[in-house]
């Protein structure tokens, strides 16, 4: 009798920690979207996530296949100008491009849009810091210039 509610105790346990390893791998991967639910995914991250936020999704990079996560920081401008950290912003700049170029969807619109989303970022890190504003007013100005090529 002990051994059979032994083999019913260790066949429940096995059960539970298969199946929880299977949910949690499940939240590690991430199964492919069609391309409306790619568009909608990659308008959620940039607009509606906080900067704060977006650079946690970042960090776990999900959709990797169907995302372009990479980023140069702010290019040929410094990422931390009079020490201003504007990388965070500038990463989910890059985010901006690369991934609607990839999806075809970059147009003169949709980049003033995504300009204009990245000083909104730039602001945020500014927190009302005028001397960093005015920074921010130069990348802004920058990107709209030299911005938004192949």
């Amino acid at each position: 009798m002990r051994r059979a509610a032994r083999a019913a105790v260790t066949s429940v346990v096995t059960t539970v920690v298969a199946a929880s390893a299977m949910l949690v791998g499940s939240g590690t991967a991430s199964a492919a979207l069609d391309p409306a639910q790619l568009r909608q995914v990659t308008d959620s991250y940039l607009y509606s996530y906080s900067l704060s936020s977006f650079q946690t999704v970042r960090s776990q990079r999900p959709y990797a296949s169907q995302l372009d996560w990479s980023s140069d920081g702010c290019s040929n401008s410094p990422d931390n100008p009079f020490g201003f950290n504007f990388v965070r912003a500038c990463y989910r700049h890059d985010f901006g491009y690369r991934n609607y170029k990839r999806q075809g969807r970059f147009t003169e619109s949709t980049r003033l849009t995504l300009d204009n989303k990245f000083k909104s970022d730039l602001y945020t890190i500014c927190n009302g810091n005028w001397a960093c504003n005015r920074t921010a007013d130069v990348y802004y100005a920058a990107v709209r210039q030299f911005g938004g090529g192949s």
